[in-house]
């Protein structure tokens, strides 16, 4: 919430100062804009600019038209039609936006018929430097160039010579280009900036939206795991005092005491994952979290809830695993154990727990195929979905099975360095 409340105070900046940019790049600029075929409506430096050239072109034919007279052998006709042409060439500077390679071609031979037509030639390829790509420039640019030899043999200049006015000729040309060539590359790199600015936001749009499913799933793994094993005992000694109401007191009285601390602790758990939800951290340091040495204590609260179960802890030092790897074997045995007990109820589970540093660590869980028909227990099978991917996120691997004899086996291998650099970077490992 907090960047979409910061962009949307900094987007209303660009609408207010849309009027100081040209049309083209407002629209390249408007993040509201389509491809709607139709063109972009003048902006109010678009007119400021178009006038400004007009004027230009009008005071340098007018400058221009003063040199006339000078000229020998001028008939008046001549010098009235090139007047005229001269104004309408400055008129058609209007268009200079809408067809600039055709004003640009249009002014070419009319610098041959009315010399008043240069401030318009002048203008017409700026205006083609800056709208259209190179290699407009170059060909209509380079018969310009080509043709000024021309031109002013056609037209002298009353005040220089020929060579240095050719040489002069040809300099404000070059000028002329590479001043449109600089207008059109800052506009090219402001375009690119800005979509460099908008690729970046979608990316890291798209980076906070991946971390933030990331954490959901995440979050969703650890409320599957740990409510599943307590609301699975709730279910074992609720379905005992259902179908044993003649029990004895003192059977019933135990059902009910697991039944009150299962809940209680099943809530306890549910609150202490809402908070991490709301405060937005992955793990919760006030709550220490499960590892190898706490599977005795999984196997002892099975046992209470009546299920059978064997544990074969051939780890020496349990308390030698790492943080990460421990806590996902504990997982794994805890979601196989709550498994057996929903989908195989009365068989006996045997789990076990080998290996060591540099090896690697494996947690094998078994049971029988249950006795009788076992009514069906609804589930999707993301309970083992989400072993696999912890079992992966530790750079382990995971398989699971039905085995010959109608049973079920869950194998997972974790790896186990033989020397833990730092036990501080383990813990960064999702859980």
């Amino acid at each position: 919430m907090r960047g979409d409340d910061q962009a949307a105070r900094t987007a209303p900046a660009f609408p207010q100062r849309r009027w100081l940019l040209p049309s083209a790049v407002a629209a390249e600029l408007d993040p509201d804009a389509g491809p709607s075929g139709r063109r972009p409506r003048r902006t109010v430096r678009d007119w400021i600019v178009d006038f400004c050239c007009f004027l230009m072109a009008v005071a340098i034919g007018i400058g221009v038209a003063d040199t006339l007279p000078a000229q020998e052998g001028l008939p008046h006709a001549l010098y009235v039609a090139d007047q005229l042409l001269g104004a309408l060439s400055c008129a058609a500077v209007w268009l200079r936006r809408r067809r600039p390679v055709a004003l640009a071609v249009a002014t070419i031979p009319l610098g041959f018929v009315a010399t008043t037509s240069a401030g318009a030639g002048v203008v017409a390829l700026f205006t083609l430097t800056v709208h259209r790509p190179f290699r407009y420039v170059a060909w209509i640019g380079g018969v310009q160039l080509a043709l000024i030899p021309v031109l002013i043999w056609a037209r002298p200049d009353p005040d220089l010579e020929y060579g240095p006015a050719v040489v002069w000729t040809v300099l404000l040309t070059l000028a002329i280009i590479g001043w449109g060539m600089f207008v059109r590359s800052k506009r090219q790199l402001m375009l690119s900036l800005r979509d460099r600015a908008r690729r970046a936001e979608t990316e890291a749009r798209l980076r906070a939206e991946q971390a933030q499913r990331l954490a959901r799933e995440a979050i969703a793994r650890e409320m599957h795991d740990v409510l599943a094993h307590r609301l699975t005992l709730l279910s074992v000694h609720a379905g005992a005092l259902e179908f044993r109401p003649d029990a004895p007191r003192e059977e019933i009285a135990r059902a009910a005491g697991v039944i009150r601390e299962s809940a209680h602790e099943a809530l306890q758990d549910l609150r202490e994952i809402i908070g991490v939800l709301r405060a937005g951290q992955p793990d919760d340091p006030g709550r220490p979290q499960p590892t190898l040495a706490g599977l005795d204590a999984l196997v002892a609260e099975s046992r209470e809830a009546g299920m059978k179960v064997t544990l074969d802890q051939r780890v020496t030092d349990p308390a030698a695993v790492p943080a990460s790897v421990g806590r996902t074997a504990y997982r794994i045995a805890q979601e196989c154990l709550t498994n057996a007990r929903k989908h195989a109820p009365g068989t006996e589970a045997a789990v076990t727990v080998s290996g060591g540093p540099g090896g690697g660590l494996t947690v094998t869980v078994r049971n029988p195929a249950p006795e009788g028909d076992v009514p069906p227990v609804p589930g999707s099978g993301q309970g083992l979905i989400g072993l696999t991917e912890r079992a992966t996120l530790t750079g382990g691997r995971l398989e699971h099975g039905p085995r010959d004899d109608g049973g079920f086996e869950v194998r997972a291998w974790l790896p186990w360095p033989a020397r833990e650099a730092d036990d501080s970077s383990a813990a960064t490992v999702i859980t």
